[in-house]
Order: structure tokens, then sequence, then C-alpha cells
């Protein structure tokens, strides 16, 4: 129990013998807000888990706020360009972590560093789990949080990558929520999804590109924390004021059919579709890592890689639409065993 200390004036003052004088002496010190007030302990950590006020919201894809989301999308985008490697970059970085620690998420920072076209480059996911264990997580939401390096054009990417990070951190309030819930949910902004020059593979082998992810998922296969997570929601350009998230048609059929169920309860089936070509993305190295991973990808997106991809051309509506499907998924693939029918397929280059 956290220890408790008096402030204002309340120290100073000795317990009265009289009843009348004691009535007296409280008033004052609730008018002038004196009264002792519990404090941290000496041993609490920064973004300790905050209590929730009350139970948890039954229906919790209701508190997803577009607003909010729009708000840390903006925030990203004031820093300007973000591409791997920059001071901008670890300006958002900051940015994420203290929002998530004031959460109550503890963030890890899984830095590496990797060959990429214009040498080697250091490299920082960020990974944020609720609780102090990493054996609690069932289910994955991811986002790359990095933007495209450009020589020719201011690129900062409103959709491109600050869409999906804003939506992220609105969503870690939201789980926040219900602590048990958070707890079996694991976030991942990942670093260098963007190809350094272009995606291109050696020997069969991705060279550039979802750095990031690939890291990640070889680390989850590594340590065997493959096997707890039963599926995963990637999000990536999903702020566009005309929504159409354009799924790869490679995606784990049972996944697919889980998030289109989601989007039919909420009547948001139409902002769904399947993309008529196989997407390349960061949930890519995680189906290799055989964890079931979907893409929910507005790539129907004529601003995508240019100086115009800019706040204007969002919705804070699309960003409530897309985290409301999510939440509601989430939810029932909680209650749900771990494994999926679906077989991944390694990815290759485009």
């Amino acid at each position: 129990m956290a220890p408790t200390t008096c402030s204002g004036l309340s120290r100073f003052l000795a317990w009265p013998k009289s009843k009348h004088l004691l009535r007296i002496t409280l008033a004052f010190l609730v008018a002038t807000g004196s009264a002792c007030k519990p404090q941290p302990s000496a041993d609490s950590e920064p973004g300790a888990q905050p209590t929730p006020a009350g139970p948890p919201p039954a229906q919790i894809w209701k508190e997803f706020s577009g607003e909010k989301a729009f708000a840390h999308t903006k925030a990203q985008c004031n820093l300007g360009p973000r591409p791997s490697g920059s001071p901008e970059l670890e300006k958002a970085r900051k940015l994420i972590t203290a929002e998530l620690e004031r959460n109550g998420w503890k963030v890890e920072r899984q830095t590496f560093t990797d060959q990429t076209p214009r040498g080697p480059v250091e490299f920082v996911n960020l990974i944020a789990r609720f609780g102090g264990s990493d054996k609690t997580q069932q289910l994955l939401v991811l986002s790359h949080y990095d933007t495209k390096i450009f020589d020719t054009i201011r690129f900062i990417g409103a959709s491109d990558g600050a869409s999906s990070t804003g939506a992220l951190m609105e969503l870690s309030r939201v789980l926040a929520l219900d602590p048990a819930f958070a707890r079996r949910v694991e976030l991942v902004f990942f670093d260098g999804e963007e190809a350094v020059v272009q995606y291109r593979q050696t020997n069969g082998v991705l060279t550039d590109g979802l750095f990031g992810s690939r890291h990640y998922a070889k680390d989850l296969a590594a340590t065997g924390r493959n096997k707890q997570f039963r599926a995963g929601v990637l999000w990536d350009m999903i702020g566009n004021s005309k929504l159409n998230l354009t799924l790869d048609p490679e995606s784990p059929p049972q996944l697919m059919q889980e998030i289109f169920a989601a989007a039919d309860d909420l009547h948001a089936r139409s902002a769904f579709s399947i993309s008529d070509r196989t997407i390349l993305d960061d949930h890519t190295p995680l189906n290799a890592a055989q964890v079931p991973t979907i893409d929910l990808i507005g790539f129907d997106y004529p601003y995508w890689h240019t100086a115009d991809d800019t706040l204007d051309k969002l919705s804070p509506q699309s960003l409530q639409t897309v985290g409301a499907v999510t939440l509601r998924w989430l939810k029932i693939a909680a209650g749900q065993k771990a494994g999926s029918s679906a077989t991944p397929k390694q990815y290759v280059g485009e």
C-alpha cells in the first residue's frame, strides 16, 4: 500500500479535543483541499497501470475514438518525415512510448542493426504489453511507424505510417479499460517497414524492406513465443476518408472470415474488400513464422508515396471504423483457442 502524506496546512494542525472544533477543522480541510492523499510508493514505476473507473465496458469497441486517434496521427505528422535512423523517428518513439505508458502499458525497445542499400541502419521496434509477463498474450495488433525516405519530396506519410500508428496509440487507451483483456493483446510498432530503395530479394531472401517485422518474427520463432499467439491484425494506411481496406487474397481464410463477420456486426462490411493482387507487407513475415496475420490496408490510395499523403486526405471516422471492427474481432477471438486451420505461405519479394 502506498504511504500517505498530508499536504498544505493540515500537517501543522493539532487534533482538536472539542467535537465542535473537530467539525470546524474537518470542514476547513475539505474546503482547502488539504486532506491527506495517498502518494505513490518509492518503487512505483512510471506508467504503472491505472485503475479503471468502474467495470470494463461490455461493448468495448464503442469506446474507440476516431478523434483521439486522429489527434495522435496529427502529432506524428507534425514531426515531419520520419525515416528509419532519423532524429524525427526517435521523437516519434518518445511520443508513442509516453502515451502507452500513460495508459498503463510497458514498452520494450527491440533494437537491432541491419544492412540496407544505404549501409547499416539501427532500427527500433516498440513492443507493448499490459502487465509484467510476456506469457499472457494471444493476439497481436501491429503497425509500422516509419516513413519512406525520399530525396526529392517531403513525405510525411499521413496515411502511410501515421494513421495506423495514431490508431494503435488510441487502441492502447481503450484496451486498458479492461485490464484482463489487455493482458491478452500485444501491440507492436514496427520500424523499417519501408524499403530504403525498393523491396528486393537475394537468393530468395528479402533484403530491403520489412526490416522490423522480419526481425520481430524471427525472434518470435527463435524463442517459441510464436506458438502462444492465435492470430494478429496489421494496420497500414487506414485513414483514407474514402475508406476501402483491400485485404491480401492470400490472407489466412479463417481469419479473413472472422474480420468480415466483425465488420458485418458493426455494419461496416462495405469498407472491406479483397485485393486482386498479393500484398507484401509486415503481415508476411508473421505468417511465415506460423502466426496467422491479416493486413487491413487501404492500398487503393492515389496519394501513396507522394508528397500529397497529408492530413487533409484522412478522416477520423475511417480510423474509428477500423478501430471498432478490430476491437470487435479481438473481443471474440480472445475467447477462442490458439491456432488456425490456415497454412501460412513463405513470403517472397514483389
